[in-house]
């Protein structure tokens, strides 16, 4: 079973003078909310985290759910052959996590994984339904935490293109 997750830095703080409710899309995916995140198989208890404490979390969230669609381009589906790819790339380092589906499995690899050190395979359905109630979990919890970033237009466009599956 997939765990998707991940903690808010103190090293990296919001700017205390942020105005939420009208944040850009630019300032919600790269300048706020850092810290670092995880995917967790818990059948076979491996993980791909970071721990570097700058990874715009809300980012992350939101490209994991557009990784799963890109996933899903294919017109075959899981009866596809050939794999389909996808990568997120952290802004900050050259690392990057890297997506590869074959029929209805994803294989997942982080640069930082050692040489030999397998993938995360996880189900291509488990995958979309974790990331979308990732990105929910997320805003959830972000808009428990600040003032006016629930009544923020993009926040409300985001959830509407991603609902809960």
């Amino acid at each position: 079973m997939l765990d998707i997750g991940y903690s808010l830095s103190s090293r990296h703080p919001d700017p205390p003078q942020t105005d939420y409710r009208a944040a850009d899309v630019r300032a919600l995916r790269h300048d706020l909310f850092c810290g670092d995140v995880y995917l967790a198989d818990t059948d076979t208890d491996r993980e791909l985290s970071t721990a570097w404490g700058w990874v715009p979390v809300l980012d992350f969230a939101w490209a994991l759910c557009d990784i799963a669609e890109e996933l899903d381009r294919d017109p075959l589906g899981s009866r596809a052959s050939r794999a389909q790819r996808a990568e997120f790339d952290f802004t900050e380092s050259t690392d990057r996590l890297r997506f590869e589906r074959r029929f209805g499995w994803v294989d997942v690899r982080a640069d930082w994984q050692g040489d030999g050190e397998p993938p995360l395979q996880l189900s291509y359905t488990e995958l979309r339904r974790e990331v979308r109630d990732f990105l929910h979990d997320v805003v959830a919890d972000l808009t428990d935490m600040h003032e006016g970033l629930a009544h923020n237009p993009v926040i409300w466009d985001l959830q509407a293109r991603f609902p809960r599956i």
